[in-house]
Parts: C-alpha cells; structure tokens; sequence
C-alpha cells in the first residue's frame, strides 16, 4: 500500500538537492541549532553527496544539521576497528589497482556467503592507511567520484574525534552511531569486535549523549549490555530472515513480544523505512513497547523511492525525497537514517510551518 504523498513542487525539491550539490561542505554555513521533530542520521556521513565513511562525508553531514553520523565497525588484521560498509573494500578503495596487493585478493565466507575480494582483516592499519578511498556507487552517483583517491580509510577513533571536532564548530552536540558489521564472523576469526568497541567507549568516556551502538545481531548487542556502558543501543531489523546465527526471524522480532523482548535490552529498533508504511503496525507497537524507531534508509535517487514519490523512469534522477520525509515525520518516527541529512533536515524545518 502507497502512503499519500504531501506533495511539494518538484522545483523546489531540485532548487534545494541542486544548490546542496554544488556548494563545497567546507564552504557551507553550519547549522548551528538543534531543531524540534526527529532526529536526522547521516548515513555514512553524507553519502549522497560524497564517498560514504569519509571525513567529508561526515563534515558534510554535520554542518548540513545531522545529529548523529552513523560508522560501520570492521577491524584490521591487527585488530583495529576501522569504517567501511564492509570488510571487502575492493569497491570503496583503490585497493583493486595497487600491484602490491594483488595477492591479497581472496575468497571468504561472511554470514554464510561467499565473498570475493580485498579484506579489511588481511590488511595492517599501516597497510590500510596507504589506500585512498573511492566511490561505492559509481553508476548511480557519478558525481561522487571526482572525490574518488582524496580520502584514507578512517578509524573509528579518527570518527569520534571529528565529531567532537565538529560539536564544537557547531555548538551542537553530535553523536557517533556505529554499528558491529558481521560480528558473528569477526568473532569466529579471533577479530572480535565487541571489546575493542567497549575499549575505545571507555577510553574516550563517551556519554548517552554521544554516542548510540546498533547491530543486526542480537548477540553482539547483548555483549555490549553486559559492559554496562549507559549508552543507548539500537536493534537493526532486516525485512525477511534471521539475524545472522539467530533462531529468531525478523518478523518474530517484529512482532509485540518481540519488541517486549528486544525492550529488555535496547532502548531504539531500526526498522527498513518499508516496514513502517501501512497496513504495518510496527510503529506504534514498538512505542507502545517502550522503543524508539529510527527508520532506515532514506535516499532521494527514484529507484529508492516508492514509486509514488518518483518523478520520471530514470533510476538515479531524483524524486520527491520531500513527500517521503513528510510522510513518516507524520507518522511519528524518532529518527531517519539518510544519505542526504540536508534534505532531511530542511524537510524537518518544514514541519514547523
């Protein structure tokens, strides 16, 4: 079932997404208060706008108004927790054309799914820290890749520095939001990731306000409750299947005793944006259990819009990213999860018109 669009003019939306392309994050005017309405995510940084898990993209996602920005968890061979959105990186690094390397390109089984490529695990911090970043989505987001080989891959500890960085540039208190990739794996690997993030949680005596942790696993989730850290975590929710090495479906999950169950040891569900549209009662269930919901991921290019929100049959032109925000702010949600937290945020603006 389509949600009814609010609909805006598709001027105003291509004058807004237009203007925030073309305007360098360095020289953009910082958005320097917190607003009412739900909280915006940047989703990899900004990574609509530029190679996700960078520091622009993350700068970016910042001073376009994000209020937490979101690093996935992967470590090194030496057991460094760095942010990529996997642990094969031959699609967002120049890994792929370094002669050096070409050994290192393998074969492995992740969650069950064999997997081809370069990987984080194989890879010094030292090693990692001479590859460049690049674009994960060429053909969709040709733009992006004149920033390609302009950003290294970044520690987790590099992320909560520039975000404490940027908190003081901006007068507003940004969040760090990082998530356990594949911690089932990672553990069976030697490589867990759990208490290298509860050791860098404690080193940098991050707060409740500072930084949320979320996974797909339950068990990952469970081992950092038992730290007793005081942060806020967020249980992931995948639209079909199980969390990887769990019994439990996400429709179970989904369920009112699921949502019970996941209340005992998290505070947030991060639902797919799919899962909130109607006839789907998730939202007020969750609430009614307790949660908060940040639906995840909004982008404005047509394919990932509904199609009652697209503007023409070209996949990656943009469509009314607007009438989507306005459609679940509506309905309540806590947070969006995005790829371009300027669109988000302007749309949040809207609500107080």
């Amino acid at each position: 079932m389509s949600p009814a669009p609010r609909r805006r003019s598709v001027l105003l939306a291509t004058a807004a997404v237009t203007a925030a392309a073309t305007a360098p994050a360095d020289a953009a005017t910082p958005v320097r208060h917190r607003a009412s309405g739900p909280l915006v995510i940047g989703h990899r940084g900004a990574a609509g706008w530029r190679p996700e898990h960078t520091a622009d993209a993350y700068t970016y996602a910042v001073r376009a108004g994000a209020d937490w920005i979101e690093p996935d968890l992967v470590p090194t061979k030496d057991h460094v927790l760095v942010v990529r959105h996997e642990n094969e990186i031959g699609g967002t690094t120049d890994v792929a054309g370094r002669p050096e390397f070409a050994d290192r390109r393998t074969t492995r089984t992740v969650d069950g799914r064999a997997v081809t490529g370069w990987f984080t695990e194989d890879f010094t911090l030292r090693e990692l820290r001479t590859l460049r970043t690049v674009e994960r989505l060429p053909l969709v987001r040709n733009r992006n890749t004149v920033f390609d080989g302009r950003g290294r891959v970044m520690t987790f500890q590099e992320v909560i520095d520039l975000a404490r960085r940027l908190s003081g540039e901006s007068g507003r208190r940004i969040a760090v939001f990082p998530e356990t990739k594949h911690p089932t794996y990672f553990r069976s690997i030697g490589l867990p990731l759990e208490e290298e993030l509860i050791r860098v949680i404690r080193r940098n005596r991050l707060t409740a306000r500072e930084c949320v942790v979320q996974s797909f696993e339950p068990s990952s989730l469970h081992r950092i409750a038992a730290a007793r850290l005081g942060l806020p975590l967020w249980q992931a929710l995948g639209t079909s299947g199980s969390p990887y090495g769990h019994a439990v479906t996400y429709r179970d999950m989904m369920s009112p005793a699921g949502l019970r169950e996941i209340a005992s040891y998290a505070q947030w569900i991060g639902p797919d944006k799919s899962s909130l549209v109607p006839p789907h009662t998730l939202l007020a269930d969750a609430h009614a259990a307790g949660l908060k919901v940040g639906a995840y991921t909004f982008r404005a290019e047509n394919q990932y819009l509904p199609a009652a929100y697209r503007r023409s049959t070209a996949p990656n032109d943009f469509g009314d990213a607007f009438a989507e925000y306005a459609f679940h702010y509506g309905q309540g949600v806590d947070a969006v999860v995005t790829d371009f937290p300027d669109i988000a945020v302007q749309a949040r603006e809207g609500l107080r018109r």
